[in-house]
């Protein structure tokens, strides 16, 4: 039996998790509201303060998904009571980032900036020049939108110039040196 399946979800309070038919998976909290319909195989059931991922029997494809289908709802529990947030570093000079309103403006060395919309229940937070944080209830869409923005300037191995996750270390490359 995959022990992450079998783990009982501990739903704390002011969270209220819905099963409706076909595995549709409605979790509502302080944060907000989180909808995933799940695979029809498995067993979803709410009891109270906990809820518990079963699989019908020990195919191949259910023993995949049961881990997988109590990880996502745990996800999404998690999402509605505390929120997750990513945060980006940003590395260079004239490299940084300012909040106008629902919009992040980055600039990263290119001759025009570049911009991204609050939206689908993603904020940004811009507590210093160098750094974003990313937060929302999905941790899906946290973790695109991180890597949408990384994505605009990765850093490179040489400097380490760039936009790099909080946590990320940057293999440095030593750089050419003259043998004469």
């Amino acid at each position: 039996m995959s022990r992450i399946g079998r783990a009982l979800i501990t739903v704390p309070a002011g969270v209220t998790v819905d099963v409706a038919a076909g595995n549709l998976v409605t979790v509502k909290g302080p944060k907000g509201t989180l909808v995933q319909k799940m695979h029809q195989n498995m067993i979803i059931t709410v009891d109270g303060a906990t809820v518990k991922v079963d699989r019908p029997n020990d195919e191949k494809q259910n023993k995949a998904l049961h881990g997988l289908t109590r990880t996502l709802v745990n996800n999404m529990v998690v999402g509605v009571s505390q929120g997750y947030s990513k945060t980006l570093e940003i590395v260079g000079v004239g490299y940084k980032a300012a909040k106008a309103g629902k919009t992040l403006n980055l600039s990263l060395g290119y001759s025009h900036g570049i911009s991204f919309e609050e939206g689908d229940g993603i904020t940004f937070d811009v507590p210093n020049p160098t750094t974003v944080v990313v937060n929302g209830v999905d941790k899906q869409k946290v973790g695109q939108v991180a890597a949408q923005i990384r994505e605009k300037r990765p850093p490179e191995p040489y400097h380490g110039k760039g936009v790099k996750y909080s946590t990320e270390v940057v293999r440095r490359k030593a750089s050419k040196k003259s043998g004469k």
